[in-house]
């Protein structure tokens, strides 16, 4: 589609990769907007019309970027084989591998979000990434647990991308490392607690535990 045909919002997402690229040089700003608005061949003054909120839409526009791409190599159907460790594990792992040689943008971005002013609108961003990811990793819970694992996920993702930016390891194998075992960890902890919460587990009962001791199994 001709680029002057998009609305601001495709315009957005259009623009977005190319930000990204400049952003490494440039800062999450107007040189790095202009820049990607004239390689794509876009009106600068309706650029800037994209992006009301500076830095931050950019950011968010990116995150939306890699959000859709994500959804396009992942789908549901494609992630089903697979145990639910290794979804997630996937899932977060395209999303690095598609910001690669993006590190300092990255880690530009991050110390944008981290701004308090840009707090709300970084959780936003982050939760909604998490929920994208939840629900192509077929995630159905409607109760808390659609809640905790949404930000645990995004707790994950966060503390793996902080480690991501800095890790000049082979293939960044420090990071994968970290990952698995991040998500090894969540898993653990998933499992103990429906154990726990479950409502058809054995609850402990004083006759039965005299019975056996009286008539211990064979």
């Amino acid at each position: 589609m001709d680029i002057t045909e998009l609305t601001l919002d495709e315009l957005r997402l259009r623009l977005a990769p190319a930000i990204a690229q400049g952003a490494i040089f440039d800062g999450w700003g107007e040189v790095a907007l202009a820049d990607a608005a004239a390689a794509e061949g876009a009106d600068p003054a309706v650029a800037r019309l994209a992006f009301p909120d500076g830095p931050m839409d950019m950011i968010d526009a990116w995150i939306a970027s890699v959000d859709a791409a994500m959804v396009a190599a992942l789908p549901a159907e494609r992630l089903a084989a697979m145990p639910i460790r290794e979804r997630i594990r996937s899932l977060v792992q395209f999303r690095l591998d598609a910001a690669a040689g993006l590190e300092e943008a990255v880690r530009r971005a991050i110390a944008i979000m981290a701004m308090p002013q840009n707090a709300p609108h970084a959780l936003k961003t982050a939760w909604r990434s998490a929920d994208i990811m939840w629900r192509l990793a077929g995630d159905t819970a409607t109760d808390y647990n659609h809640y905790s694992k949404r930000t645990i996920l995004a707790g994950i993702y966060s503390a793996t991308l902080a480690v991501w930016v800095d890790d000049e390891s082979e293939d960044k194998a420090e990071t994968r490392a970290f990952l698995a075992r991040r998500i090894e960890g969540v898993m653990k902890f998933e499992k103990a607690k429906a154990k726990w919460l479950n409502p058809e587990r054995e609850h402990f009962s004083l006759s039965r535990f005299l019975g056996r001791l009286r008539y211990p199994a064979r």
